[in-house]
């Protein structure tokens, strides 16, 4: 009976030293809880239970979070730190929660949101960032999970803009709620880019006008209180609105204070955009000097403007050319292409309207003079006439001379000529700054001053540059150089081909190298196949070879095995063509060598595997005399 009570004072001990101070731990809940709202914390208690899966830290006075204040609590589900005043989060203080599901961050006041601080949530599905003072947020803030968040809620925050392109890769969100912000406009691509997106509140920010959402049904919408303009880009938000709907009209001044759902559509108009005054500033420059372009134009809404140049093309951002966000064109540098007529035009939901705007630029002046190089030899100076001969592709304006001449074009290089410059004591140095068409950083060379060409190198095949040439002066010893340009020229490198391209050192290397690689495994190959041959011919085994014993003159020897009679081939190898007959003296006579009757009647022969090899030096049968006798045996050497 003791023992059954003891049990649940030892349980209920564990728990209670388990717990940190001032939380509640409810012992009945399904999953470790821990309950440490309203307790008047300072800071995230250090002896948590790492194991629990809820943790409640709402309505404190935490002001920071560290990074091990939440370390190896991987099995956390929902995080609660609403309304404590928090002010810093410490880069990767949720890196360990990659099981945190739910995060509330609400009623505090944290300024900005950064990459690290949010780093490691990779199974979030809810962010509350409400009633914050968050002014901005880095793209990568939202990276963690972005395939994941089903709700996002930044509202009541002093947010100008968000990342959109952040927003957009959130395949999986649901609600977006940004109500009270400083939002100044919602990009369209963002909005169709969101699959799932069911409820979106833009309620009182700053927006004039809305891009259509994706529908049908589409997500429902709240938009009210914004200073909307009503135009025929709002007929998509009037054919939605309901009698109950709050957005209301801020311009243009006939539409003013009414609610959008009570506008027909009729009054929902929009004005052609028109061309108030294109010109240039000046209208006519020397080449190589900045040029200005403006332009003005009105409509409703108020019309995009772009400007197209004298080819016809697109004019965008490069290092010669910049657009401005009110529509002007600025000319850094002006060459002979850009005499002509450049075009402005205004575009807008109702329409367009172009104008164009002559531009003239004029080619420098050729001064023909005498020049002595550093040796005082005096030296002709080549006429433009001279360099064009040169071989260069650039195109001038007609009629006008060239000044400056790319020669020598090849593939990966150009030899750029100049006229030369007549001696002036401030003449500091010559300047080349040249780009591709495809890149807009600039390139820059210094020469000295009494250098008239100049080889570049390095150049992309199948490429166009844009080069200018300056002469930079010096009007007093200690005052800055002014440049002067001194010409343009526009050229284009030899396309590479790979057909007649010669092959590079290394690829010949390369290939030497393969085929002398080859020519040594095959001599290898061939040598050990002949080793292998020889070795298969050593290991066959030899024709079946007798031996015969002689008796003497009517004495028997003492019986011995026998081996078989010898194969003719056998005899004809083993025993000389013609062997020559013996008498009883040790003469010659008719006797034969091997008489029948000197064989024995009976002869055993050797069983095959007891055979001599014919291969060994001391196999071969022998013939020689017998002792005691004049006959001559034939014995097989065993």
């Amino acid at each position: 009976m003791m023992a059954k009570l003891l049990v649940p004072l030892v349980v209920l001990g564990a728990v209670a030293q388990r717990c940190p101070p001032r939380c509640l731990c409810p012992t009945a809940a399904p999953s470790p809880t821990l309950l440490c709202a309203r307790t008047g914390l300072l800071a995230v208690p250090p002896s948590l239970d790492r194991g629990a899966v809820e943790l409640r830290l709402a309505d404190n006075f935490i002001g920071a979070v560290g990074r091990a204040d939440f370390a190896n609590m991987s099995s956390l589900v929902h995080l609660t730190l609403s309304r404590n005043g928090l002010r810093r989060l410490a880069p990767g203080a949720f890196a360990d929660l990659r099981a945190l599901r739910a995060l509330h961050l609400d009623g505090n006041r944290l300024p900005a949101l950064s990459g690290p601080q949010l780093r490691g949530l990779a199974s979030l599905r809810h962010l509350i960032l409400a009633n914050n003072q968050l002014a901005a947020i880095e793209p990568a803030a939202f990276a963690a999970f972005a395939s994941t968040v089903e709700d996002l809620d930044l509202s009541h925050n002093n947010l100008p803009a968000l990342p959109w392109d952040a927003v957009a890769s959130m395949a999986s969100l649901a609600t977006l709620t940004l109500d009270h912000n400083l939002l100044e406009r919602v990009p369209a691509a963002a909005l169709s880019s969101l699959p799932r997106l069911a409820r979106l509140d833009l309620t009182a920010n700053r927006l004039r006008a809305l891009p259509p959402v994706p529908g049908p049904p589409g997500p429902s919408l709240a938009a009210g209180g914004n200073p909307l303009h009503c135009n025929c880009e709002l007929l998509w938000l009037r054919r939605l609105a309901k009698p109950d709907g709050l957005e209301s009209c801020a311009s243009p001044p006939s539409l003013a204070g009414r609610l959008l759902w009570a506008v027909p559509e009729e009054e929902l108009a929009c004005r052609a955009p028109h061309i108030a005054g294109a010109a240039a500033s000046p209208s006519a420059v020397l080449e190589g000097q900045p040029l200005h372009l403006g332009c003005a134009a009105n409509g409703d809404p108020p019309p995009a403007l772009h400007w197209l140049g004298p080819d016809g093309r697109l004019v965008q951002n490069g290092s010669r050319r910049a657009v401005g966000a009110d529509g002007s064109l600025q000319l850094r540098v002006a060459t002979l292409l850009d005499h002509g007529a450049f075009t402005c035009v205004a575009s807008n939901a109702a329409g367009e309207a172009a104008a164009r705007v002559e531009v003239a630029v004029l080619p420098l002046p050729v001064q023909q003079h005498q020049h002595g190089d550093g040796d005082g030899e005096a030296q002709s100076n080549p006429s433009p006439s001279d360099m064009a001969r040169a071989g260069a592709n650039e195109s001038v304006h007609a009629g006008a001379e060239r000044r400056i001449v790319a020669a020598e074009l090849t593939a990966s290089s150009a030899r750029i000529h100049w006229l030369p410059q007549r001696h002036v004591p401030g003449l500091r140095m010559i300047q080349i700054q040249y780009n591709s068409s495809s890149d807009d950083s600039l390139v820059y060379r210094l020469l000295p001053p009494s250098t008239r060409s100049f080889v570049l190198r390095d150049l992309a095949s199948g490429r166009e540059y844009d080069l200018c040439v300056s002469a930079l002066y010096a009007e007093a010893v200690a005052a800055p150089p002014v440049s002067r340009p001194l010409g343009c020229v526009r050229f284009s490198t030899a396309g590479g081909s790979a057909g007649c391209a010669a092959p590079r050192p290394h690829f010949l290397g390369g290939t030497v190298i393969i085929v002398i690689g080859a020519a040594i495994a095959a001599s290898v190959l061939v040598f050990i196949l002949i080793l292998t041959a020889r070795y298969k011919a050593a290991r066959r085994p030899p024709a079946a070879v007798a031996s015969v014993c002689s008796q003497t003159n009517g004495t028997h020897r003492a019986p011995e095995p026998e081996p078989p009679p010898l194969q003719p081939a056998v005899m004809a190898a083993a025993v000389p063509a013609a062997p020559p007959t013996l008498n009883a003296s040790g003469s010659g006579g008719s006797r034969a060598l091997f008489p029948s009757h000197s064989f024995p009647r009976r002869s055993r022969t050797r069983r095959h595997g007891s055979l001599p090899r014919l291969d060994a030096p001391d196999a071969m049968p022998a013939l020689r005399p017998s002792f005691g006798s004049t006959h001559w045996m034939l014995e097989s050497t065993v």
